[in-house]
Protein backbone atom coordinates (compact mmCIF):
# COMPACT_ATOMS: atom_id res chain seq x y z
CA UNK A 1 0.00 0.00 0.00
CA UNK A 2 1.43 3.36 -1.00
CA UNK A 3 0.50 6.18 1.36
CA UNK A 4 0.80 9.91 0.87
CA UNK A 5 2.33 10.46 4.29
CA UNK A 6 6.00 11.18 4.92
CA UNK A 7 7.05 10.90 8.56
CA UNK A 8 9.60 13.38 9.88
CA UNK A 9 12.86 12.71 11.74
CA UNK A 10 12.80 9.33 13.50
CA UNK A 11 9.07 8.65 13.13
CA UNK A 12 7.73 5.50 11.48
CA UNK A 13 4.26 4.76 10.03
CA UNK A 14 3.12 1.20 10.82
CA UNK A 15 0.01 -0.72 9.75
CA UNK A 16 -0.94 -2.96 12.70
CA UNK A 17 -1.58 -6.59 11.77
CA UNK A 18 -4.70 -8.08 13.31
CA UNK A 19 -4.27 -11.73 14.20
CA UNK A 20 -7.29 -13.93 14.83
CA UNK A 21 -7.30 -14.82 18.48
CA UNK A 22 -8.65 -18.06 19.83
CA UNK A 23 -8.99 -18.94 23.51
CA UNK A 24 -7.38 -22.07 24.93
CA UNK A 25 -10.78 -23.78 24.62
CA UNK A 26 -10.93 -23.05 20.87
CA UNK A 27 -13.39 -20.14 21.02
CA UNK A 28 -12.69 -17.32 18.55
CA UNK A 29 -12.63 -14.07 20.52
CA UNK A 30 -14.73 -11.10 19.32
CA UNK A 31 -13.05 -7.76 18.54
CA UNK A 32 -14.10 -6.31 21.91
CA UNK A 33 -12.21 -9.02 23.79
CA UNK A 34 -9.02 -8.87 21.72
CA UNK A 35 -5.88 -7.13 22.85
CA UNK A 36 -4.43 -4.30 20.79
CA UNK A 37 -2.11 -5.59 18.06
CA UNK A 38 1.60 -5.31 18.74
CA UNK A 39 2.85 -6.49 15.36
CA UNK A 40 2.76 -4.50 12.16
CA UNK A 41 4.20 -3.71 8.76
CA UNK A 42 6.31 -0.58 8.28
CA UNK A 43 4.77 1.56 5.53
CA UNK A 44 6.97 4.68 5.70
CA UNK A 45 10.08 5.80 7.55
CA UNK A 46 11.42 9.29 8.26
CA UNK A 47 14.97 10.32 7.30
CA UNK A 48 16.35 9.49 10.76
CA UNK A 49 17.04 11.17 14.06
CA UNK A 50 18.77 14.55 13.82
CA UNK A 51 21.92 14.46 15.96
CA UNK A 52 23.41 17.43 17.84
CA UNK A 53 26.21 17.78 15.25
CA UNK A 54 23.65 18.15 12.42
CA UNK A 55 24.08 14.64 11.01
CA UNK A 56 21.24 12.16 10.81
CA UNK A 57 21.29 8.69 12.33
CA UNK A 58 19.95 6.34 9.63
CA UNK A 59 16.81 4.42 10.63
CA UNK A 60 17.16 0.73 11.56
CA UNK A 61 13.89 -0.21 9.81
CA UNK A 62 12.63 0.26 6.26
CA UNK A 63 9.28 0.07 4.48
CA UNK A 64 8.10 -3.54 4.26
CA UNK A 65 9.71 -4.67 7.54
CA UNK A 66 7.52 -6.52 10.06
CA UNK A 67 8.05 -5.11 13.55
CA UNK A 68 6.95 -5.60 17.14
CA UNK A 69 6.00 -2.47 19.08
CA UNK A 70 4.75 -1.59 22.55
CA UNK A 71 1.04 -2.18 23.18
CA UNK A 72 0.29 1.45 24.02
CA UNK A 73 3.07 3.15 22.03
CA UNK A 74 2.60 5.70 19.30
CA UNK A 75 -0.43 7.56 18.02
CA UNK A 76 -3.39 5.93 16.26
CA UNK A 77 -4.47 7.65 13.04
CA UNK A 78 -6.83 6.90 10.18
CA UNK A 79 -5.71 7.71 6.62
CA UNK A 80 -7.80 6.82 3.57
CA UNK A 81 -9.85 4.39 5.70
CA UNK A 82 -6.77 2.57 7.02
CA UNK A 83 -6.04 2.31 10.75
CA UNK A 84 -2.34 3.20 11.16
CA UNK A 85 0.13 4.03 13.92
CA UNK A 86 2.82 6.68 13.98
CA UNK A 87 5.64 5.63 16.30
CA UNK A 88 9.04 6.97 17.19
CA UNK A 89 11.65 4.49 16.02
CA UNK A 90 12.60 3.97 19.67
CA UNK A 91 9.04 2.61 20.33
CA UNK A 92 9.81 -0.33 18.04
CA UNK A 93 10.98 -3.25 20.16
CA UNK A 94 12.10 -5.75 17.52
CA UNK A 95 12.17 -6.53 13.81
CA UNK A 96 11.14 -9.92 12.38
CA UNK A 97 13.51 -11.64 9.92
Amino acid sequence: MAIKLKPLDDYVVVKPVEEEETSEGGIVLPDTAKEKPQKGEVLAVGPGKLLANGDRKPPAVKAGDMVLFGKWGGNDIKIEGEELKILKESDILAKFD
